[in-house]
């Protein structure tokens, strides 16, 4: 009687032990816990990222080809978000350098250097000082335009006119809180192929009182020295 007792725990173990053997079978042998699996998996390569498509200056999907210069312009947003300007990476975005009205950066067409920059108030400026910053310019000279508000209630005829021999087909017919981008050059012989243009219109107006904003980028031909 007093073996029965050591027979029984015998017993117990033993069909513990097949109980756990048919349990391996069926599940397959104990994982090792999550921190033991990286440790031991520390030479495969890591998950990557998708790529990000590459950018060029000024935020160009591919690169200009030789002798040209890479340009983006915007228009502002209403009269909330300003306008820039870009061309060579170079860009003004910060909201004292830019004004209502006509943002206008004047650069050199050889070199790509920046001659001048200002904003002209076309809503309740003087357009002599437009004037002013327009008729000396020399030949080759690119001019690079991006509105912000209101960019034709000032202007004059002479002012349109001068926007016309640079290449703008819109200057002329430029309207209260039309949005203008343009880029053009002093002494071209046709129509700048730069230019876009949307026209103030209240049944088709992205925002109240405004259309929308417009962006224009590309690769303008350097001008060749002399």
């Amino acid at each position: 009687m007093r073996a029965a007792g050591p027979l029984r725990l015998l017993a117990l173990g033993a069909a513990a032990g097949l109980a756990w053997l048919a349990m391996t079978s069926l599940l397959g042998p104990p994982r090792a816990p999550p921190t033991l699996l990286r440790l031991l998996r520390r030479d495969e390569a890591p998950p990557t990222a998708e790529p990000r498509p590459p950018r060029f200056k000024c935020g160009l999907p591919r690169p200009c080809p030789p002798r040209h210069f890479a340009f983006r312009l915007l228009s502002g947003a209403a009269n909330v978000v300003g306008p820039r300007i870009c061309l060579e990476g170079l860009m003004s975005s910060v909201k004292n350098n830019v004004g209502r009205g006509l943002n206008i950066a004047l650069v050199n067409g050889v070199s790509g250097e920046l001659i001048a920059a200002q904003a002209f108030d076309m809503w309740a400026g003087d357009v002599e000082d437009l004037l002013r910053f327009l008729r000396p310019l020399h030949e080759g000279t690119l001019v690079l335009v991006a509105s912000y508000d209101d960019p034709a209630t000032k202007l004059t005829e002479e002012s349109r006119r001068i926007f016309g021999e640079l290449g703008s087909a819109v200057a002329k017919d430029l309207g209260f809180r039309d949005s203008w981008v343009f880029l053009g050059a002093k002494g071209v012989q046709d129509r700048s192929p730069f230019e876009q243009h949307v026209r103030n219109s209240r049944g088709s107006n992205k925002y109240e009182g405004w259309p929308q904003a417009l962006e224009l980028g590309g690769c303008v031909p350097q001008r060749p020295p002399g």
